[in-house]
């Protein structure tokens, strides 16, 4: 089904789609994104990190069979980098191939020929405007780039269009499904939320994250997969510098499995906490404070 039409029928529909791709979706998740694909609207997913909110993105794009994009924010991002840039390199060589000529008509020739088509390097907000295939966007960590790409990002998730002044304005001819993601390090502008639907994902409950580790490793014994969620939890509960995401927890189960052990007991909690803890002080504070979880 092309992300042009709706791509879910309903919300149980989401829901057992990416199931399909290895993603565990309740009923808020699935709603909302049925939502934002019904609605047309782009997504902002805020959360702690290591909850799943760029899984999702890609869980998305696969179920529905589309590209997925990924512009990475952080920090000094910029219009080049976000949006589009010239090839300077290639600009420069062009005006030095056609430097023969002195005359204002052969310059206005290089001129016009520098900015076109084949002098323009796309990136991954106009690659994904420019697609005509299904596309989802995916705007991750939003809260790490810079208030200006906020306001760059407001053309692009207002009108679905970029201006490059050299060659006008490109609007969208099938509209991406756009995810932005949050680890709510600063607070994202207004205009830009009202232009989304929001959706605020925390770290699941024991029973499902333990559903979320069987169904991605399959081979560890129920008794077990129990025993490592309750260490995790415990984990997060303390004051880490780097909580377990639940990326690490399906690591570790994976670990365990690997090792071979029958148990997960206080022994092989601590000499595997490199899996999931990646700090010394967390790993010294973890194995003086944590006290036996797993049988």
């Amino acid at each position: 089904m092309s992300l042009q039409e709706h791509a879910f029928a309903d919300v149980a529909d989401v829901r057992e789609r990416l199931r399909a791709t290895g993603y565990l979706a309740d009923e808020a998740i699935a709603t909302t994104v049925f939502l934002a694909d019904r609605l047309r609207k782009p997504l902002l997913v805020e959360g702690p990190a290591g909850v799943g909110k760029t899984e999702l993105a890609k869980a998305l794009a696969t179920s529905v069979g589309a590209e997925l994009i990924r512009l990475q924010c952080y920090e000094g991002l910029d219009e080049a980098r976000a949006l589009y840039e010239w090839n300077y390199k290639k600009q420069l060589l062009r005006i030095q191939a056609g430097s023969g000529s002195s005359d204002s008509e052969g310059w206005q020739q290089a001129h016009d020929d520098i900015f076109s088509e084949e002098f323009l390097l796309s990136r991954p907000l106009l690659t994904a405007i420019r697609r005509e295939e299904p596309t989802v966007l995916l705007v991750d960590e939003t809260d790490k780039a810079d208030v200006e790409v906020e306001g760059l990002l407001l053309e692009v998730l207002s009108d679905f269009q970029v201006t490059i002044p050299e060659l006008g304005t490109i609007t969208a001819v099938r509209r991406p499904f756009v995810v932005l993601t949050s680890n709510a390090t600063r607070e994202l502008s207004e205009a830009l939320k009202r232009r989304c639907l929001y959706l605020n994902l925390e770290y699941p409950s024991a029973e499902r994250e333990k559903e979320i580790v069987l169904s991605r490793v399959p081979d560890l014994p129920e008794k077990l997969a129990e025993s490592l969620v309750r260490v995790v939890r415990a984990l997060r509960a303390m004051e880490l510098k780097k909580a377990p995401s639940i990326a690490e927890t399906i690591d570790w189960a994976h670990t365990v499995l690997a090792l071979g052990f029958d148990t997960f007991d206080e022994e092989a909690v601590a000499s595997t906490l490199g899996v999931v803890l990646k700090h010394a002080s967390d790993q010294a504070r973890a194995i003086s404070h944590l006290k036996l979880t797993a049988n």
